[in-house]
């Protein structure tokens, strides 16, 4: 279990660091173009989250991968912090305020904070931090060629579910019933269950 969960913070931490050079890549894309004499322009980030910031590491690797590339709060770069704390109905309102505001980027976590922005702007980047299937939810064309206005990570867990069940039944030799916990409105959760379904058929 130790080298398990050793092994998620080193995945974690690799995830932070790829999101913060994607979104400061973007940043630095409009600062080109700007003449000598203008009065610098401090990046502002939108940060969208559907959890709460006080159960996430994330945020303050995210906060310490700025900092590793010169990026700090309130000096030289602006956050805007939105978490929904697990209420999905605050999400939309959220990416609006943002959107209205004019960040220059949307760093979103999951599914639906990453889905609802695309929704809301064509013209903003928005970087993923953590999408399990954006392909299959028809957020972006292709892993390859996102296209449009996103680009970031995907957990790529699909099939991982009907793995597990299987691993599952080979330790526990003997086991013929198997219980399930999921939330049917969350997508990632109702194809990871129908990945067990089909599993137990087998």
């Amino acid at each position: 279990m130790k080298i398990g969960n050793g092994q998620q913070a080193v995945d974690n931490t690799k995830k932070i660091k790829l999101i913060v050079c994607a979104v400061c890549a973007l940043l630095l894309i409009p600062c080109s173009s700007v003449p000598a004499q203008q009065p610098k322009k401090v990046p502002r980030i939108g940060f969208l989250m559907g959890g709460s910031s006080g159960r996430d590491s994330r945020v303050e690797a995210f906060r310490q991968g700025l900092h590793d590339l010169g990026y700090i709060e309130g000096k030289n770069i602006a956050i805007e912090w939105r978490f929904a704390e697990g209420q999905e109905a605050q999400v939309a309102p959220f990416v609006a305020e943002l959107v209205h505001m004019r960040v220059d980027i949307i760093v979103t976590d999951g599914n639906q904070t990453t889905n609802v922005a695309k929704s809301e702007t064509k013209t903003i980047p928005i970087v993923m931090a953590s999408e399990s299937d954006p392909v299959g939810m028809g957020t972006v064309a292709s892993l390859a060629r996102p296209d449009g206005n996103i680009t970031g990570l995907s957990n790529l867990i699909e099939g991982l579910s009907a793995k597990r069940l299987e691993i599952l039944t080979e330790t526990l030799l003997g086991i013929s019933r198997v219980a399930a916990i999921w939330n049917p409105e969350n997508p990632q959760a109702v194809s990871s269950f129908e990945e067990e379904q089909i599993a137990t058929r087998r």
